[in-house]
């Protein structure tokens, strides 16, 4: 019993560790969705012009623009976060491609070095459908609860209605959340109220993708049970598992004895097996032709007496002993077939002529891999291909810059090119197009640097693809591999 509690308590904790677990990567996914990447920006234009365009979607948080300390100026490209991912969606809906300072900026979502947060973003995003829950911001300061609600009432019933407070008991910060009854109030609200001029301020109206207290977590307290309780539970769990224990072992017993009399798949074939198992045959009863079992030459089963059935807590540990020493027996065999199968492909020398390499024969799984690996050589490049990382559309005169920037965290780069490919040999300019980014690096270890943490992650939506390129085939100008 004190083991069993012991072994219940360990479970307890571990699956608290678990929670834990989850809920420290459900905020950094969380973290995530507040941040959005802001590319073309003029080179004129200072965090202040950021700030007050990106600030009616909501409070933000920072402003990380990557400054050149020789120009004295920013690279064209920031970090936006907000405190809240409505806030950071809004944005890149409604900024992207609007012209600021006299350039187009582009707004995506920023690029993860965490690939694994997509699926917890996704099952945030999906658990947030079940609520008919849309974003408002840029409200008046002067308007309240009763105001907005009042307004928005003409979609439909509103089940709740909150802006968040300010530093003062009368004040709010601009933004809130509304609940409907139903999905399609909800949705008529977003697409008439959006830009909608109320009190002299355009009202941003967007979905919520985030449910209901979504950044507070689940409290400390709730989480967490008192000792006494955790033992008490423990003991009364080790308990049941105990006579649950006591109850499957009985039937266990049952169970062995009647898969003993099923006929065997590797039993007709070895013989000590068998005159291990003629006494145990004989005493069930049961004719060995019956049981599908026909002895080699040499060895004869015994005729069975009728009535001579022993009880199952007889028969078991009898049988248990042959079916180990079999598993144990088929193990060694298939362990010194495998050596074999290795020293004769490390032994055996490579095909001279033609004829004997179209002749050449690999049998079986191991040996292709054996062959595989024998004829495996080591990618040398210093050069990373990026797959999917833009559109087309996307591709400017400071991509390049920016990628510059972002691979230089792994070493130093030498060149970054990039090549639209057309997927058809014919002039035609509806032809697909894929863009290809090609970086050089000094070493070939900061390309493999780079190669490791870049593929996998996500830019804009898309998922990265990154691996090594042939070092001749760039040299040479060659970019269709």
């Amino acid at each position: 019993m004190e083991q069993s509690i012991k072994m219940v308590l360990m479970k307890q904790t571990l699956a608290h560790q678990q929670q834990q677990a989850k809920s420290f990567h459900r905020h950094q996914a969380l973290v995530l969705m507040c941040r959005v990447y802001v590319g073309s920006i003029s080179f004129e234009l200072k965090e202040d012009t950021i700030r007050q365009a990106f600030l009616p979607f909501g409070p933000i948080k920072s402003i990380n623009m990557s400054w050149d300390p020789v120009t004295q100026k920013h690279k064209g490209f920031a970090f936006v976060e907000y405190d809240l991912p409505e806030a950071a969606q809004l944005s890149l809906e409604q900024m992207n491609g609007v012209m600021l300072g006299g350039r187009n900026i582009k707004v995506v979502g920023r690029p993860s070095n965490m690939p694994q947060a997509q699926s917890v973003i996704d099952e945030i995003t999906e658990e947030a459908k079940q609520y008919n829950r849309i974003y408002v911001a840029s409200i008046h300061p002067d308007l309240t609860e009763d105001d907005i609600k009042s307004v928005f009432e003409a979609f439909g019933p509103i089940k709740s209605c909150k802006l968040q407070q300010g530093s003062s008991p009368h004040r709010h910060k601009g933004y809130g959340f509304i609940e409907y009854e139903t999905k399609q109030a909800a949705q008529e609200a977003i697409a008439s109220m959006n830009l909608f001029d109320l009190g002299g301020q355009y009202l941003r109206v967007g979905r919520a993708i985030t449910p209901p207290n979504a950044l507070h977590g689940p409290s400390s307290s709730s989480s967490s049970m008192p000792t006494a309780a955790a033992v008490a539970a423990a003991a009364a769990t080790a308990k049941i598992q105990a006579m649950d224990a006591v109850a499957t072992n009985a039937v266990l017993g049952l169970s062995k004895l009647t898969s003993a009399l099923a006929p065997p798949a590797v039993l007709p074939t070895i013989a000590p097996a068998l005159q291990t198992l003629a006494p145990v045959i004989s005493n069930l009863g049961i004719p060995p032709t019956q049981l599908g079992l026909v002895p080699p030459p040499g060895i004869a089963l015994p005729t069975p007496a009728l009535g001579m059935l022993p009880a199952p807590s007889v028969v078991t540990p009898v049988l248990a002993q042959p079916q180990e020493a079999l598993r144990r027996a088929h193990e060694q065999a298939q362990q010194k077939q495998q050596e074999e199968l290795q020293k004769k492909l490390l032994e055996e020398t490579e095909p001279q002529t033609l004829q004997q390499q179209e002749n050449m024969f690999i049998k079986g799984q191991s040996a292709r891999h054996l062959v595989m690996q024998k004829l495996m050589r080591k990618v040398e490049s210093r050069v990373v291909i990026l797959r999917n990382m833009v559109a087309p559309e996307d591709v400017d005169e400071s991509l390049q810059e920016e990628i510059q920037d972002e691979c230089s965290k792994f070493g130093g780069v030498d060149r970054v090119i990039i090549y639209n490919e057309k997927q058809s040999d014919d002039d035609d300019d509806n032809a697909d197009v894929i863009v290809k980014i090609f970086v050089e690096f000094s070493q070939m270890g900061e390309a493999e640097a780079a190669r490791d943490a870049l593929n996998g992650r996500f830019f804009g939506g898309r998922l990265v693809k990154a691996e090594l390129y042939d070092q001749g085939l760039f040299d040479h100008s060659d970019f269709s591999g």
